[in-house]
């Protein structure tokens, strides 16, 4: 068993760097959000290209872990949203609760702590969390938040409008276009190769700084007991949902032959909501309480990271 809390603690002093950075006055809030920008135009699309084009396609085409990612989150998504449902919460709100429930901050926290718990599969992990989330998460939540507005598109033209922002996505784009690489095998250039690498190492640190300084911005006093059922959701249910998968999928005849990339895919889950969860939101009027559940389970996930990591690591 490896040292859990120097992992753990290493992403935690990282996030705080961003949070202090703001608080002390030296970056501004805003300046995280172009930080942010960057991230997610370059740096981690640059991250996602490396992870798919560096291993062979069955290595980022696992059936068992896949299917187990997909069908935990969207079973926690399904309960999430009857739950919110059941309490009163409007479609839109319930939407965006089942969200934070189920899916995880895959590039920017778990994926750094795979490189120091378990490097050996942490692209392999990255890629295919990457698939689901961008593939059929996401697209999920636009589709029901779009629905749920009284003034939102429906049918072809909703169908069309998602279709067009997933293909503007440079995460999809850096997927999509690595998949064909490795697919046909093409070597890269070392005027491609060694920018995206450049890219990609810095995709980590500065991903983890601009999540601590985006927190430093949301008011502590915000926080409330709405927020328990997806907090506890995220940092306990989807876990124990994609291990439950695992288990599913090994009884089946279709489990993941190394025991590393399956704790992988718990530990994935247990990170907190992905970073662009407040900013999806915030289209439909959701953005404040996405926000406080985004911090409140950033606080809570040290405990939770590494407990679930504890529990899952061979």
């Amino acid at each position: 068993m490896i040292d859990i809390l120097p992992i753990t603690g290493v992403i935690f002093v990282l996030i705080g760097v961003g949070y202090l950075a703001v608080r002390t006055g030296t970056l501004a809030a805003g300046d995280m959000a172009a930080l942010g920008k960057f991230v997610v135009g370059f740096a981690l699309p640059a991250l996602i290209f490396q992870a798919v084009t560096q291993r062979p396609m069955g290595e980022i085409a696992d059936p068992g872990y896949l299917t187990a990612m997909l069908g935990g989150s969207l079973a926690v998504f399904a309960a999430g949203y009857g739950l919110m449902r059941h309490r009163g919460h409007p479609p839109s709100a319930a939407t965006f609760h089942a969200m934070g429930m189920s899916c995880a901050n895959s590039g920017f926290i778990g994926y750094p702590v795979l490189l120091m718990a378990l490097p050996s599969v942490a692209t392999s992990a990255l890629a295919m969390n990457m698939v689901v989330e961008n593939l059929v998460m996401i697209p999920l939540v636009l589709i029901m938040a779009e629905r749920a507005s009284a003034t939102g598109p429906r049918g072809r033209r909703l169908a069309w409008m998602i279709a067009v922002r997933l293909g503007r996505n440079p995460i999809i784009l850096a997927l999509a276009l690595g998949l064909g690489v490795s697919a046909l095998g093409l070597p890269l250039p070392i005027l491609v190769e060694r920018p995206v690498e450049i890219l990609a190492n810095a995709s980590a640190a500065l991903s983890l700084a601009a999540i601590g300084g985006t927190l430093a911005a949301l008011p502590l006093a915000a926080m409330n007991r709405a927020v328990i059922p997806v907090v506890l959701g995220k940092l306990v249910v989807h876990p124990l949902a994609v291990g439950i998968g695992l288990a599913a999928m090994a009884a089946a005849g279709l489990g993941v032959a190394d025991p590393a990339l399956a704790a992988a895919g718990i530990v994935m889950a247990a990170m907190p909501a992905m970073g662009i969860y407040p900013i999806l939101a915030q289209r439909f009027g959701q953005a404040q309480s996405a926000a406080v559940a985004m911090l409140a389970m950033t606080l809570v996930s040290f405990a939770t990271i590494s407990a679930a990591m504890w529990l899952a690591l061979p």
